[in-house]
């Protein structure tokens, strides 16, 4: 691609300016980080690199991407799961994330109205923008394709709606759960959902903790966002 190939010169020109050490090495880093579109770790960048016959020490990979990302060829991403990633900077060129809950793809996208919407809300509100993100984060069709149309809520994602469709426990958890004033039928939203301990719902304005045990016998039909 031009932009890389300008990219690769650019590279060549700061990094010798600066006297940066061990070039040759970290030009192939570069080569290498710009010949895969993901988002990629640590990690990953040097598995890729492994594959192309050069076995290099983490730390140092580490480092190339850090002074790629102070000379602006590179810019570094944390989103929900924590794991810090690495993606591509072309200058003049900005883009928004959707991140998949379920299976952690990323989706790159650009919405011109999207852009200009942001830069007229912040005028309104005095606000002269410098620089933004926004990570949409939901599932992807291929794992929505998959799921069940009833899941247990415990396997529900935090932000997600669902409407309680049945009880799979006995008399006992299903009082219990009435007394809690879930009924059949209820919409609710997942507030928080760590995969392990007590979760929390809302429903009708009320948070509710409800302990895993009791949030697997609660079967729900998710309701996507936009359908209501």
């Amino acid at each position: 691609m031009l932009n890389h190939e300008r990219e690769k010169k650019q590279f060549k020109k700061l990094f010798k300016d600066e006297r940066i050490d061990n070039f040759d090495t970290r030009f192939k880093i570069l080569e290498t980080f710009l010949s895969t579109e993901n988002h990629v770790t640590v990690g990953e960048l040097a598995q890729l690199l492994e594959k192309e016959g050069h076995k290099l020490e983490q730390d140092f990979i580490d480092d190339t991407l850090k002074l790629m990302c102070r000379f602006g060829f590179a810019q570094i991403r944390t989103f929900n799961n924590g794991n810090t990633r690495y993606e591509h900077r072309h200058l003049g060129q900005h883009h928004d994330h959707m991140i998949c809950t379920k299976c952690n793809k990323i989706v790159e996208f650009t919405n011109e109205q999207l852009e200009n919407l942001q830069v007229q809300i912040a005028s309104s509100h005095g606000f002269h923008i410098l620089q933004h993100k926004m990570e949409i984060y939901g599932i992807c069709s291929k794992c929505l394709n998959k799921r069940s149309k009833i899941i247990s809520l415990v396997m529900a994602k935090q932000g997600e709606h669902l409407i309680i469709k049945e009880y799979s426990g006995g008399k006992t958890a299903r009082m219990r759960l009435l007394s809690m004033g879930l009924r059949i039928g209820d919409e609710i939203e997942v507030i928080t959902n760590i995969g392990q301990g007590q979760m929390v719902v809302a429903t009708d304005f009320n948070r509710l903790v409800i302990g895993r045990g009791l949030a697997m016998k609660i079967m729900a039909q998710p309701v996507p966002k936009g359908t209501k």
